[in-house]
């Protein structure tokens, strides 16, 4: 750890990269897609307090 703290005192922090750039049209594309995956998906929880997840229509095949 204090070699960790050494480094990071020379170079500075690991990321320094801005969150707030442009979404490229293929982040666009990627990002649509992820959300329309998520949502055929849905979770249940068990008494026991576990979770797990099953497909909302058993029947759509499209995303899988």
């Amino acid at each position: 750890m204090r070699a960790t703290g050494r480094l990071r005192m020379i170079f500075g922090p690991a990321n320094r990269s801005s969150l707030g750039h442009e979404m490229t049209e293929r982040n666009r594309q990627l990002l649509a897609q992820r959300e329309a995956e998520t949502q055929q998906w849905e979770t249940l929880h068990r008494p026991d307090g576990s979770t797990y997840v099953v497909p909302r229509n058993p029947e759509d095949k499209s995303l899988r």
